[in-house]
Order: C-alpha cells, then structure tokens, then sequence
C-alpha cells in the first residue's frame, strides 16, 4: 500500500509567498522517496481535491493532509476539515486522514525558536 502526503497552505496570488512551502515538498520528497507527496493551496493553487486525485492517480493508498500553518485558526479548524471530508468522499477505498497544524508540532517550536535565537 503506497502512501501520500498532502502539505496544505494557504496560498496567495504572490508566487514568491509559495517558494518555502515548494522547497518544504521537495525536500520531503527527497527524503521519503517512496511516499507520493503533493502540495495543496487554500486559495490559487492547486486545490487538495486536484492534489488528493494526483496522489491517488500516483498510487497512494493512504493520505495524510499535513497543514502547513502555525496554529489552529479558522481555515483549519473549519474549512480544513470540510474539505478533507468532501475529498475523501470522492475516494472511497483512500484512506485520508487529518493531522495536527505543523506548527503544533514541539519539534518544529523549537526549530523557530532555535533559528530566531542563532538570528541574534
């Protein structure tokens, strides 16, 4: 069984704002060569329907949606979350599943944390 990722992003019109959620993909991909990954945008982008049908096209099997914000505001605590439920209904047999905002991640407090200090 084959799996996906799906990193989601707000997205804007400006395509400089999208380059570090782009070198974020690559770099996953890069070091999970066996996992199909895709990258969704809110607004202007490709939307998570079109990524989630790419990754399914691919072969994944199972998708997690890992957004790429800092906290829970309110795309993803309510718009988040519908449309996973829209886009896993358009797949049945897909296993899709929603993690929590990277940013919640202790890890990722501590990767800020640590460049904002070196940045002194």
């Amino acid at each position: 069984m084959k799996e996906g990722i799906a990193l989601f992003a707000h997205g804007s019109r400006d395509p400089e704002w999208s380059r570090p959620f782009e070198r974020i993909a690559a770099s996953l991909a890069e070091k999970l060569p066996a996992v199909c990954v895709g990258l969704a945008y809110l607004e202007n982008g490709p939307s998570l329907d079109e990524i989630l049908a790419a990754l399914v096209a691919r072969g994944a099997a199972s998708i997690r949606v890992v957004p790429l914000f800092l906290g829970q505001g309110g795309h993803v605590k309510e718009d988040l979350p519908r449309l996973v439920k829209s886009a896993a209904s358009a797949h049945q047999g897909v296993s899709v599943t929603l993690d929590k905002p990277i940013g919640e991640q202790p890890q990722v407090v501590e990767a800020i944390a640590a460049a904002i200090a070196a940045g002194r």
